[in-house]
């Protein structure tokens, strides 16, 4: 069996995904042509070329037309059965994906419940015929949020504790955007027992990441590269054992690193970090996650062992109910064993 046979047929668990930064060049010319929306290219072909990643800019140009084409809850539904369709074709078992459900209350409308109810369709649907599951991190997006819009968003998931959401969020561009500024919406958050899961260590270094540990009381980080720049912060990391969500392609797209050659996910290991790899906005950063760990795998030598413990380190960082979470790592043990 070569690497890439045994990659795809690895039952995997991804943490680190947006699910519109998920949405696929086809779902996208759909989407635009059932709201009359006007795209740089016409043709799926076209599409593919464009959402080819060229610089920040050009990337946050297609997050904004994505986001521009979201305009109902069906279509919501849509990019939502469609991204577990892709997640069920790679044999990953379980997704926790980060969804922006105020960008579409802002530009559209659509209120948080219907917004989560057509997302739980969509995760009923993929449960029971794709036997793949999905979770929401529902964040702030820091370029644009108020601090009160924060706050509204947390106080609705206090009152309403909505099915399928793992955690309260916190995405986009670190720098002069700080945890600090959205600490009424984190304490509430923490005080009701929302968990928060917290971009940070990726635009900026590891002050970004104590004040998503502190202030945010983050349980897992997301990216969070950086930290090897603070040796305190590597040890905290180490003996809290606290996950650090990976994510290989984008850090190279984003300018983090200058290539998969300098990616620091070996010192990480040396460091006895607790790693998990994804892949953030994969069709623009031009990956999957199959592909992200078979770079891995060609680029720094890892084992299959390696990529099973980085599996495992996924299942156990989840926020699955402690049955479910059980029971499939049952199951991925006994996968693996076979193997062997």
């Amino acid at each position: 069996m070569t690497i890439e046979q045994f990659i795809q047929t690895l039952p995997k668990v991804e943490l680190h995904v947006h699910l519109e930064g998920a949405i696929r060049p086809e779902t996208l010319l759909k989407l635009a042509r059932r709201h009359h929306v006007a795209l740089p290219a016409d043709s799926l072909e076209g599409l593919k070329q464009w959402y080819v990643f060229r610089d920040f800019p050009h990337f946050a140009e297609v997050y904004q037309t994505l986001s521009k084409c979201l305009r109902t809850v069906d279509d919501i539904e849509l990019i939502t059965r469609d991204f577990l369709r892709g997640q069920a074709e790679q044999n990953i078992r379980h997704t926790e994906a980060t969804f922006t459900a105020l960008t579409h209350y802002r530009n559209y409308g659509l209120p948080f419940d219907q917004q989560l109810a057509a997302i739980n369709r969509a995760r009923e649907w993929g449960e029971r015929e794709l036997n793949t599951s999905l979770l929401v991190i529902l964040d702030i997006p820091r370029e644009y949020a108020a601090p009160e819009e924060a706050l509204q968003l947390v106080q609705w998931l206090a009152a309403e504790q909505p099915a399928g959401v793992a955690a309260l969020g916190l995405g986009g561009y670190e720098v002069g955007f700080p945890v600090e500024k959205y600490q009424a919406a984190f304490e509430l958050a923490y005080q009701t027992g929302l968990p928060a899961i917290l971009h940070a260590g990726e635009t900026a270094g590891p002050a970004s990441i104590w004040s998503a540990l502190q202030v945010g009381r983050s349980v897992r980080i997301g990216h969070g590269v950086r930290c090897l720049e603070d040796a305190a912060l590597v040890q905290y990391l180490r003996d809290q054992q606290i996950p650090l969500e990976v994510c290989p392609s984008s850090n190279v797209c984003l300018r983090v690193v200058k290539d998969l050659a300098s990616h620091p996910l070996p010192q990480l290991l040396a460091e006895g970090l607790y790693v998990t790899i994804n892949t953030d906005d994969p069709p623009m950063f031009n990956t999957t996650l199959n592909e992200e760990f078979a770079k891995i795998v060609r680029q720094f030598g890892l084992t299959r062992d390696d990529l099973q413990q980085f599996v495992l380190n996924a299942l156990c960082a989840a926020r699955l109910p402690n049955e479910r979470k059980l029971k499939l790592e049952k199951e991925l043990i006994e996968n693996f064993a076979q193997r062997a």
